[in-house]
């Protein structure tokens, strides 16, 4: 049953919304990254391309981790070989360093993603560094992106709250984030890798950087708070949001991160509140469904066991 046949509800807005989002699609990289077993390449390859035909214009096509770390996505270079690339659609990649982002320029990527961490403990158990230690490591691998003409974004972890150190200083976050920014990164993603974030947090964090434009927000799903912290954020300006068809995905690092915030949840709410996002409801629950039915599991994604029955 499509969201057609359910009948959306009535267009409302509510508050001071962007008109468009920019839905950042990171199914594929973070979604897939944290399953039990390996992808075939083929599924993959099919999966960005239904995403693509759904309307999404950003999607995280995969990581040059080392695959010791990530074995699910050790056929980064055969996947980026092998992907057709839709005209006006972004495929970003995440890279952790400088060998990273060879194999990124060997595949002929032009975009992006470095990951840091807002916390000591995180970063060391995550880049193998300290909280200030990390930015040797980013800061060669960002400076030669940028004079190779690529896009680089900055992914900043456990924004709001760490499972071994717990609350988060906002200054520590918002100075590993202008760090980032100042370091030359695009855009900066706020992730709330745990899911315990609460919307007040989420505007207090937010006022404390300077430009908001240049901010994006990642929010996971585990105290079912991501659709009310990214109206939260959304209110606040910021227009690019972070999320993962289905619902896929976690983070292997920490064993208390649930799945992402589910890009059908999300649609569904902007679509209600007269958001623009540019993509086809309907088709992105179809491509959910053929996924859940590849990993041999229903989605986690309300709108989709919705608009699926």
């Amino acid at each position: 049953m499509g969201a057609r046949e359910v009948g959306l509800p009535d267009v409302v807005g509510s508050g001071s919304l962007p008109p468009r989002v920019t839905i950042w699609e990171v199914g594929a990289r973070d979604g897939l990254q944290n399953e039990s077993v390996v992808v075939p390449v083929a599924v993959k390859l099919e999966f960005l391309d239904r995403l693509a035909a759904a309307g999404l214009s950003v999607l995280e096509a995969t990581s040059f981790v080392h695959p010791k770390w990530v074995p699910q996505l050790a056929d980064a270079a055969e996947l980026l070989a092998g992907l057709e690339q839709r005209p006006g659609v972004l495929y970003p990649v995440l890279v952790p360093n400088e060998r990273g982002l060879d194999r990124a320029l060997e595949a002929g990527v032009t975009h992006i993603a470095i990951f840091a961490s807002a916390t000591e403990t995180f970063a060391s158990r995550n880049l193998n560094r300290t909280l200030d230690s990390q930015f040797e490591m980013f800061e060669p691998t960002v400076s030669r992106a940028l004079a190779e003409g690529l896009d680089v974004r900055g992914y900043v972890s456990m924004c709001f709250g760490d499972p071994w150190e717990g609350a988060v200083a906002r200054s520590q976050v918002v100075a590993v984030g202008e760090r980032l920014l100042e370091m030359g990164c695009s855009q900066l993603s706020l992730g709330d890798t745990i899911g315990v974030a609460t919307p007040g947090q989420v505007e207090s964090l937010l006022e404390g950087f300077r430009d908001v434009s240049r901010l994006a927000v990642h929010f996971h799903d585990t105290y079912g708070q991501a659709l009310s912290n990214t109206l939260a954020a959304l209110r606040c300006g910021v227009t690019t949001v972070d999320s993962s068809a289905g619902g896929l995905g976690g983070c292997p690092y920490a064993e208390s991160a649930t799945g992402n915030l589910a890009t059908e949840d999300l649609v569904w709410m902007l679509d209600g509140l007269g958001v623009e996002t540019g993509v086809d409801l309907d088709k992105l629950v179809e491509t959910s469904v053929w996924m859940a039915e590849q990993l041999g599991r229903p989605s986690p994604s309300r709108v989709v066991r919705a608009l699926a029955k």
